[in-house]
């Protein structure tokens, strides 16, 4: 169906959905974040690490339609072409991205998200083995991959990406670690993808006694140094003691998004979320390998296939974007999802073929559409709107994040 030559009677359905959104209690998440940030109340003093805002089943977004709540995945499987799009449903055949506020008070595991190939054959091993979904040994929860953007709302403290090998080799040189010895010299004498894999590697794969050895030498050096990478060492140490994680700090690039700065994280390259409150777009996936800072499980042979194990220049990190008619677009190398920041409106038309996800950030956001509907939004909550709407008006003082696709 195109969307220009659509009954009229389309327009007799809902074009504004406000959404009801999960919020994730992990133990990582802040207790104060998301009432500082949107006033929303927690009353229990819980963490609160994430609002989901999708149609992702293990954290679904309601609305209410014809005075019912249902799930939001239930409202678009009524009729996937009108609310996601022709293009959209043929595609996908779901909402393709999750929309969240994140808020970490402590650091994430370092993961690696693998390419949509990877995830695809690691699922269906996975499922042929009859590894249980929920099992605390499945690398792979669907059959899809999981770029994503962070948008930020505070300082933003991440790493993303390995450093030069020239900056790895000086890092660990420094040091001093007799039990790494041999490990720096093979990367100094292979200083390509193949020796930072097996160096990468052969960190994580440390055990024992050598293990011990090199992390109680890391962290003697980390407290007589005055260098801020070391400082958050020490900090990430009380989170996670005795992980080897500790070391990725050293491999990866390490940087302090600024309010209002953006970040790509594509698949295939290890990263982690360190402090700080942000927007996060990602495709619709659960899919996550991880390299360290965690209790949970780590399949490092699964996890090196899946890396590609390529410097990232520090300057190439920001993802910044361009602005037309105060509307700040990001380029996303992946048809999964869109993203804008849309800085104020006073009756801006936005014009609209799939479906979108508003969520004012500042201040109350009211729209309008043709057929007389009239929605109010209060900063930190959602709005659902279908690709039947096709178009709205705006008014906003302050910034609207805008996800689609």
């Amino acid at each position: 169906m195109d969307l220009r030559t659509m009954p009229e009677t389309i327009t007799t359905k809902p074009v504004f959905f406000p959404m009801s959104n999960v919020i994730q209690n992990y133990a990582w998440g802040s207790t104060t974040s998301i009432t500082q940030l949107f006033g929303i109340e927690n009353p229990h003093g819980e963490p609160q690490a994430e609002i989901w805002m999708g149609a992702h089943p293990n954290g679904c977004s309601t609305v209410v339609n014809q005075a019912e709540n249902m799930l939001l995945s239930s409202l678009i499987n009524t009729d996937l072409p009108a609310y996601l799009g022709d293009k959209t449903a043929d595609t996908f055949g779901e909402l393709p991205y999750l929309f969240k506020v994140l808020c970490a008070e402590k650091a994430l595991s370092i993961q690696v998200h693998p390419n949509k190939q990877q995830a695809e054959i690691g699922f269906a091993r996975e499922e042929r083995q009859g590894i249980a979904h929920n099992s605390a040994e499945r690398n792979y929860k669907d059959p899809n991959h999981k770029p994503e953007l962070v948008y930020a709302l505070t300082p933003y403290q991440a790493m993303n990406g390995f450093r030069s090998i020239a900056a790895i080799i000086d890092n660990f040189t420094q040091l001093e670690i007799n039990t790494l010895s041999t490990l720096i010299e093979a990367l100094k004498a292979d200083q390509s993808e193949q020796g930072l894999t097996q160096f990468f590697t052969a960190i994580l794969s440390l055990d024992g006694e050598a293990k011990q050895t090199a992390l109680e030498g890391l962290m003697a050096f980390a407290k007589q140094s005055s260098d801020p990478l070391f400082g958050l060492l020490i900090d990430l140490e009380s989170q996670y003691p005795g992980d080897i994680g500790l070391f990725a700090p050293l491999m990866l690039n390490v940087l302090t998004l600024q309010p209002g700065e953006a970040m790509f994280l594509d698949a295939e390259t290890p990263h982690a979320y360190i402090k700080g409150s942000g927007l996060e777009i990602m495709a619709n996936s659960d899919n996550v390998l991880r390299a360290g800072l965690t209790p949970k499980y780590m399949d490092i042979p699964e996890l090196v296939s899946c890396t590609r194990f390529v410097e990232m220049p520090f300057e190439s990190l920001l993802l910044a974007p361009s602005e037309h008619d105060g509307v700040l677009e990001y380029a996303i190398p992946v048809a999964d999802f869109k993203f804008a920041v849309i800085l104020s409106s006073t009756q801006r038309t936005i014009s609209s073929n799939s479906a979108e996800i508003l969520l004012p950030l500042d201040s109350k956001m009211v729209l309008n559409h043709a057929d007389g509907s009239h929605c109010e939004v209060e900063k930190g909550q959602s709005v659902f709107i279908p690709a039947y709407a096709r178009e709205y008006t705006i008014d906003c003082e302050g910034r609207v994040a805008r996800a689609y696709c």
